[in-house]
């Protein structure tokens, strides 16, 4: 090749080869130039003259659109330096621009983000994650906010940058309240109108077919030995109307149990543990931790409906053969854990029906929780059962005459069933 190029360059005069490569070491020049970013236009001359194309062109108008943002950009070496920040993020962290470039993103952390972070940015150098937290800004304020961390591609020495988005979640977390409030307030008319509902079937209903089933009773006495068929037809009657009121009082106990008000929660627990046992078939065993005192009644009530839709899943969804359930008291909280042997689920896919679908489901279970000041965890295998772990903190009542300060503890007796 460069034999046929030296004899080619033979054949030309000296002045024209000394021509050609000069221009050739300019165009060298150039290309190298416009690769390292130190070019900012090029004028081309042509038959229609001379033309200049704008090498920044795309970069000024990625700049703008990063800039109208109304989310922090950011650009990071492999160390958390700061390379590039818009104006959003630094308004965010209300900290001057020129301040924030050049910086540690780190300072703008809590140690606690800052060790949560770390592996995260590692992960990101291969496919990217995102993250939750509390950003510090030069006031001393903190900001709730997400990030989003994606890789850029590795320089000529082999390292690679890391871009963040981040997003102010501080109107998402007001609304995120607001929501919550009203979903609150909505279980709390909801739990009112279940309470008028029990009282109208317990009082009013359940009396009448009682009065009916008195009734029916009395007229099967009166009918003659003789008359054989309308004397069973009135004692089964009897029987049907004696189902149906007690039908209409477990779904008025159900709705909202009595006992609950008037006795608490380890007792509501062990009557709602027996009627389910003997309804489905599945043996309930319950340990409850006594105490001395009463749950606030809300929480009391948040408890039990949590349990009520523990045992409904253990029964429609879970196909357990046992359920054991243990009340206690741990530290500041109280602890309820029901447990069933059942088919299980997998809780990073759960199926339809226990994302919460009809009027509750998990996620309702963790709504109430959340309600209280708790939590709600879920462990769960396919194959290895289910165990609802629900935790609520124990406010202390005032003390009452005569009685042992509000939330001690009398003596740990367990009640077993």
């Amino acid at each position: 090749m460069k034999r046929a190029n030296h004899k080619k360059d033979a054949g030309r005069k000296p002045g024209e080869i000394r021509r050609l490569r000069a221009r050739l070491a300019v165009s060298e020049e150039t290309v190298r130039a416009i690769r390292g970013g130190e070019v900012d236009s090029v004028m081309i001359s042509g038959k229609e003259g001379s033309q200049v194309f704008s090498l920044e062109g795309a970069e000024h108008a990625y700049r703008t659109l990063i800039e109208s943002m109304n989310e922090g950009a950011l650009t990071l070496t492999e160390n958390k330096t700061i390379l590039y920040a818009n104006k959003c993020f630094a308004r965010m962290v209300k900290c001057p621009l020129e301040q924030v470039t050049g910086g540690s993103f780190r300072r703008f952390l809590s140690a606690r983000d800052r060790a949560m972070l770390r592996p995260l940015m590692k992960l990101a150098a291969r496919s990217g994650s995102k993250i939750q937290v509390s950003l510090k800004a030069a006031d001393g304020s903190h900001i709730p906010a997400q990030i989003s961390i994606r890789p850029l591609a590795r320089d000529a020495s082999g390292r690679v940058a890391t871009s963040m988005v981040v997003t102010d979640m501080t109107e998402a977390r007001r609304t995120e309240g607001l929501l919550r409030n009203l979903a609150h307030r909505l279980v709390q008319v909801q739990e009112s109108e279940r309470g008028r509902v029990a009282l109208e079937l317990h009082d009013n209903i359940t009396q009448l077919l009682c009065a009916v089933l008195v009734r029916s009773q009395t007229l099967a006495d009166k009918l003659p030995p003789g008359n054989g068929p309308a004397k069973r037809e009135a004692i089964q009657l009897r029987v049907m109307l004696g189902d149906i009121a007690e039908t209409v009082e477990r779904i008025s106990g159900e709705l909202r149990p009595s006992v609950l008000d008037n006795l608490g929660l380890a007792a509501v627990l062990r009557d709602t543990s027996t009627l389910f046992s003997e309804r489905t078939g599945i043996p309930v065993k319950l340990a409850c931790l006594q105490l001395a005192s009463r749950l606030p009644a809300e929480t009391e009530l948040i408890l039990y409906r949590i349990f009520q839709e523990a045992l409904k899943n253990a029964d429609l969804h879970a196909m357990a053969r046992h359920v054991s359930v243990r009340l206690m008291k741990q530290g500041r909280f109280v602890r309820l854990a029901i447990h069933d042997d059942g088919v299980g689920f997998d809780t990073q896919n759960q199926p339809a029906r226990r994302r919460g679908r009809g009027s509750f489901g998990l996620l309702g279970m963790r709504e109430r929780a959340a309600y209280a000041g708790g939590q709600l965890d879920v462990e769960s295998v396919p194959g290895g059962g289910t165990t609802i772990i629900a935790k609520i903190p124990f406010c202390r009542l005032p003390k009452k005459a005569g009685g042992t300060p509000g939330g001690s503890v009398n003596k740990k007796r367990e009640i077993r069933l």
